[in-house]
């Protein structure tokens, strides 16, 4: 039974073994809670702030629960950094430095703020992916006074504050003889970078701009207000667990470095314990996503959007592509040549199994069950891409495809890929008369028109060409390139059967014949 059970956690997908937990040690309804700054445009290591929270309360309504999915989208963070595509409003942005991201305006004045601006990014992926989160805007917990009780007992209970989160980020608490659990924002200049805390009681506080946080200084006025206020933010390792505890949470994820040993995730499960004294919320860790290799990066511009991302990639295939690998493992995405030909021959083939192959396919099928459900189109991608590449209409694909919706559906994603270059060499082709003078290739491509006939498939078609080459005395390597160099002017492409039955056994015959005339 023992051995029964390890077998079948070793092939349940890693969102089900997560749900399974919650249900084991949590009490319903289920609360699934995720956040993220937006201080930059959305990559795909942000996506996955929403999209596993999603993913996971998905799960948990699919084994029949009640569940709820609360996204906080942390827009009171200070603004630290100007993106890189944001570079040529820097004059206008610099002096906005230090400011919570809410109150900083947006220099495309599309949005209410600077914040906001790059929530509508995430806000829209989440529409294009279907996700269903309730978000909530960080300004809106502390105007409402959803924090207003925990920072009243941080404050009252400061002492202990402090050497709870010293203790948990393995740090001195001397070292924090002039933190507070509080971070104000500045009346004056705005800014709550550059603030600190120099008097408090349990409801007031005084503060005075005076850091020097190397990207912004404080403006040096000395001000007072109270927690009912609300014109402060509490700092990061005290600001997570409250989300986590006004939402009473039965589980979220975070990435590495904030479940690290010493990290905020560690000081979130000592508050809960030492200072809320509640039990905590399970957490669990999940990879980096990397781009070619490179973590991404707001700040750096390393990597790529997610919404220009989604311009040539399907919502359904990034879903399938973040959500399969184990949630722990790091991700490396490169959305050119090769590896986009194996995500769609890899998520097609799943969508077509009736039963698993083996362990690795039986967690694919549970992703994909979760993430995708059923693909939009039937025909293969790469038959798409190659009659494309032969008619250069889309309408004549769909209706040679047998499928006519599914063609238009990823006609857009298709077009937009080859526009930028990302296809591999060989599907980068045109059909085009060439020529052939080789005599010992004429003698093979003779050979081979007299054994083509119409109604043959492409596995018929490629192992014609072995026969026809053995039969001339060639190898075969030699017939391949002089039929490509007949068809589309170059020694190498696509799948030389496919392409010959995409083409048209006449017309083959045809251009083979002129090519060698």
């Amino acid at each position: 039974m023992e051995q029964h059970n390890k077998s079948e956690l070793r092939d349940k997908h890693w969102s089900e073994l997560l749900a399974d937990r919650v249900i084991s040690e949590k009490k319903p309804p289920y609360i699934v809670t995720g956040g993220m700054t937006t201080s930059g445009p959305a990559h795909l290591g942000t996506v996955c702030e929403f999209l596993y929270p999603a993913m996971l309360g998905d799960v948990l309504k699919g084994k029949g629960h009640g569940v709820k999915v609360f996204f906080v989208a942390d827009i009171l963070d200070a603004f630290d950094g100007i993106p890189v595509e944001m570079q040529e409003y820097a004059k206008e942005l610099e002096p906005e430095l230090g400011k919570p991201l809410s109150d900083v305006r947006d220099p495309l004045g599309c949005h209410q703020s600077f914040g906001e601006h790059y929530l509508s990014q995430a806000l829209e992926i989440m529409k294009l992916m279907r996700l269903e989160l309730t978000v909530v805007r960080a300004p809106e917990l502390y105007t409402s006074g959803a924090f207003d009780g925990y920072t009243r007992l941080f404050l009252t209970e400061e002492k202990k504050t402090k050497e709870v989160v010293a203790r948990t980020s393995f740090r001195k608490v001397e070292d924090f003889k002039d933190w507070s659990p509080i971070m104000p924002v500045c009346e004056k200049c705005g800014k709550i970078a550059t603030t600190r805390v120099t008097w408090h009681s349990e409801d007031e506080y005084e503060y005075v701009c005076d850091r020097d946080v190397k990207y912004t200084k404080g403006c040096g006025y000395r001000g007072r207000a109270r927690i009912s206020d609300h014109r402060y933010k509490l700092q990061w390792r005290l600001h997570w667990p409250c989300w986590q505890a006004h939402f009473e949470s039965s589980i979220e994820g975070s990435g590495v470095d904030h479940m690290t040993r010493g990290g905020s995730a560690d000081t979130a499960i000592a508050v809960h314990r030492e200072l809320f004294n509640r039990e905590p919320l399970i957490l669990f860790k999940y990879g980096f996503v990397l781009f070619e290799g490179k973590k991404f990066s707001k700040s750096k511009g390393i990597g790529m959007g997610a919404l220009e991302l989604l311009r040539f990639l399907p919502p359904e295939l990034l879903k399938y592509l973040l959500v399969v690998p184990n949630v722990q493992q790091n991700k490396d995405i490169n959305p050119t040549g090769d590896s986009m030909l194996r995500l769609y021959e890899d998520a097609e083939r799943i969508s077509r199994l009736e039963k698993p192959e083996d362990r690795a396919d039986e967690k694919k099928m549970q992703a994909f069950g979760f993430a995708v459900k059923r693909l939009a189109w039937r025909a293969p991608f790469v038959d798409m891409l190659l009659n494309y590449q032969i008619y250069r209409d889309w309408g004549k694909v769909g209706e040679l495809l047998g499928d006519r919706e599914g063609v238009a559906y990823l006609a857009p994603y298709i077009t937009e890929w080859l526009s930028r270059g990302m296809a591999p060499e060989q599907y980068n082709f045109a059909l085009k008369q060439g020529r052939v003078d080789a005599d010992e290739q004429k003698i093979a491509i003779a050979v081979l028109i007299g054994k083509l006939k119409d109604g043959m498939d492409a596995v018929q078609v490629h192992n014609l060409i072995y026969e026809a080459a053995e039969e001339s005395g060639v190898g075969a390597e030699v017939l391949f390139a002089a039929v490509y160099k007949a068809m589309i002017g170059k020694e190498k492409g696509p799948r030389l059967g496919k392409l010959i039955v995409a083409v048209g056994v006449s017309k083959t015959k045809d251009m083979l014949a002129t090519a060698t005339a």
